[in-house]
């Protein structure tokens, strides 16, 4: 009896390697090939991917839209700044932060309600003409107001995912008032701005660090939820210690890009942007 739960141990930490290799490697082979179609397929899972609202490189549009773009380039950011600060502080920023990460997010709301207007009303003429446009969008907004979505996506999970997992978790914030907040909004316009000159350059890192940032924020989010189910809430003082309960984040993040790029490919019968696109 003593040697059951070491036991059972190793063959759930062997059933999660398994269903990773399978699963990885199943993705591998039935998504299109070359990087930039293994980018291509984490892009189809979350974006629309129209090629008039991609950033492109020659002819070749970006695996991810304008808006989607700037997103993860910001939530990435915006995580890589505050491991730089802190990597383990739970507590979420000041309430002065909360509220411009409020009016970031009321931002990126309105320019895509206006932008969504604006392509039904270009593929259906006459539908909601009644309903006017705020202005004619554009990627420059696109970008700047998915970055700013994306800085308020990373504040928020950072923390939490801070919270559900370490042992040591720092007590502290690292925004306690605007000013370092000010500094990452700065970095981010320039970025956001560099994006914006579709140098090829800057666009083919972007390209995939906006991709890592889907698979990275959906792996965190699901190694939160498996840390949990666990049982192993606030059990890990390092990233080496807890690296089942990411290659399980990993594997369920997987799992769900490749289940909305089966549907997706059943519906449309394409890996490019959705029909509605087409004028």
């Amino acid at each position: 009896m003593s040697t059951s739960p070491p036991r059972t141990k190793s063959i759930f930490k062997i059933f999660v390697i398994l269903a990773a290799v399978l699963v990885i490697t199943g993705w591998l082979v039935e998504t299109p090939p070359g990087l930039f179609g293994k980018a291509d397929a984490i892009g189809y899972a979350v974006c629309h991917r129209i090629d008039e609202r991609s950033l492109q490189i020659g002819t070749r549009q970006l695996p991810l839209c304008a808006r989607c773009t700037g997103m993860y380039l910001g939530a990435v950011t915006g995580i890589v700044f505050q491991m730089v600060i802190g990597r383990k502080r739970c507590k979420l920023p000041h309430w002065s932060v909360i509220a411009a990460l409020g009016a970031l997010t009321v931002a990126f709301g309105v320019d895509g309600a206006n932008s969504y207007l604006y392509l039904i009303k270009s593929v259906s003429p006459g539908a909601l003409a009644n309903i006017p446009n705020i202005y004619v969008p554009n990627n420059l907004l696109r970008i700047l107001t998915g970055s700013g979505m994306g800085l308020a996506m990373a504040l928020m999970l950072l923390p939490a995912f801070n919270q559900t997992v370490w042992a040591d978790a720092e007590d502290k914030t690292s925004f306690p008032s605007l000013k370092p907040f000010a500094l990452l909004l700065g970095i981010t316009l320039a970025l956001d701005l560099l994006t914006l000159t579709e140098s090829p350059i800057v666009l083919y890192p972007a390209a995939f660090i906006s991709t890592v940032g889907v698979l990275a924020l959906l792996t965190m989010v699901y190694t939160m939820v498996w840390v949990m189910l666990m049982r192993q809430d606030n059990a890990f003082t390092s990233y080496s210690q807890m690296w089942l309960p990411l290659l399980a984040g990993l594997t369920i993040a997987l799992i769900q890009i490749a289940g909305i790029d089966t549907l997706r490919f059943w519906l449309t019968g394409t890996w490019g942007a959705f029909p509605l696109a087409g004028k």
